[in-house]
């Protein structure tokens, strides 16, 4: 990889695999099950019931319409991934949650990823208790769909595009990015941290934490910054860099890059890696590299509509309720100024009063005079 402008020794997409399922993850589950099963008739699905993982229906209703079934295609959209069958019927889609897992049919591969899913979430339940549906393809290939904490989910649905969940999820920086003038337009209409706006599923689907903390950091853009102050040059570095980070993290087929050169600066000193808590998720940036433009004033939510081409609202989902800006709090009358400054004039003196208040010594006792 050629090395940036900015960076003296190293330019790096952290390439890895996650606990987390973002797209990388889903990516490269559902290639597993597409070179697999692809063209092949489903013979049998064991499954067993689970009130929590079987989204909107029941392991009997899955096992019927899987079962004698030829899969004709499995495609996958932000973090959920959905296989396509022929004939009549639904269609699964499945959503891996937090430690959800794809088994494929070599056992080595089975015992290599459960092995790194142990290393990063430490022991779990055995994969035999956790099974939630298995799909034999034929006497010598078996897939199953694996979670020890039940956090997946598994939905049947007649059209999974235009259906829920897939349906309320923004743009894939792999398959359906907008242009350039559609992302600055739907940025700009928001004012929380950029950092959790590229969380937001409704806007980008599947960037998961780290993905954009490398989009940021390639992007030079601080994870603080509000996005309707964003500039322009800024915009389209964000809007580069998602395509880069995303199609670097594909094309490396979620392995981690083993170098352990240092991060270095231009003048050769070693750069500064800082942690900061932005939408409720930890962020990682390059202090030197990642400036919060603090002298910027944002702009009213008129002017960021009128710079985005348009008067509507955001139709994208709020991500908390402190991300709008909030309203100005109306002026007090004069008669409630009056009241306040003497409740506050009688507190202050009377927190005085209470620290300087000093109990007064006791007078010496008179002695009594001896008589003659």
């Amino acid at each position: 990889m050629q090395k940036g402008p900015h960076l003296r020794h190293m330019e790096r997409v952290k390439v890895l695999p996650s606990l987390c399922p973002y797209f990388l993850k889903v990516e490269r589950a559902a290639k597993l099950l597409r070179d697999v099963a692809k063209g092949r008739q489903v013979m049998k699905v064991d499954t067993f019931d689970d009130q929590i993982v079987y989204a909107g229906t029941t392991h009997q209703e899955f096992e019927q319409e899987l079962s004698g079934r030829v899969v004709k295609d499995v495609q996958r959209y932000g973090k959920v991934f959905y296989i396509l069958l022929e004939g009549e019927g639904k269609h699964p889609v499945l959503h891996f949650g937090m430690t959800g897992m794809l088994q494929p049919p070599s056992l080595s591969s089975v015992m290599q990823f459960v092995l790194h899913i142990l290393a990063e979430a430490g022991p779990l339940a055995p994969v035999t208790e956790v099974d939630k549906g298995s799909i034999q393809e034929s006497s010598t290939i078996q897939i199953a769909f694996l979670d020890p904490r039940r956090l997946a989910r598994i939905r049947l649905c007649s059209s999974p595009l235009t259906e829920p969940p897939i349906c309320d999820l923004g743009f894939d920086p792999i398959l359906s990015m907008p242009s350039l003038e559609a992302f600055s337009a739907r940025v700009r209409k928001r004012s929380c941290p950029i950092k959790a706006l590229l969380l937001d599923q409704s806007f980008s689907a599947g960037v998961g934490n780290w993905v954009a903390d490398e989009i940021l950091y390639h992007a030079r853009v601080h994870p603080e910054q509000r996005c309707n102050v964003l500039s322009e040059g800024q915009i389209q570095q964000l809007y580069d860099k998602t395509v880069y980070v995303a199609k670097t993290a594909v094309d490396g087929k979620g392995k981690k890059k083993n170098s352990d050169d240092p991060l270095l600066l231009p003048s050769g000193q070693p750069a500064t890696i800082k942690f900061i808590t932005v939408g409720g998720r930890t962020s990682a940036y390059v202090s030197e590299l990642q400036r919060l433009q603090k002298n910027v004033e944002a702009k009213s939510s008129k002017e960021a509509r009128d710079d985005s081409g348009g008067g509507e609202e955001s139709d994208l989902t709020p991500l908390a309720e402190s991300d709008a800006d909030p309203e100005p709090a109306p002026k007090p009358s004069s008669q409630t100024r009056s009241s306040a400054r003497k409740r506050k004039a009688t507190k202050t003196t009377y927190r005085l009063a209470e620290v300087l208040v000093v109990e007064p010594e006791p007078a010496p006792k008179r002695r009594r005079e001896s008589r003659a």
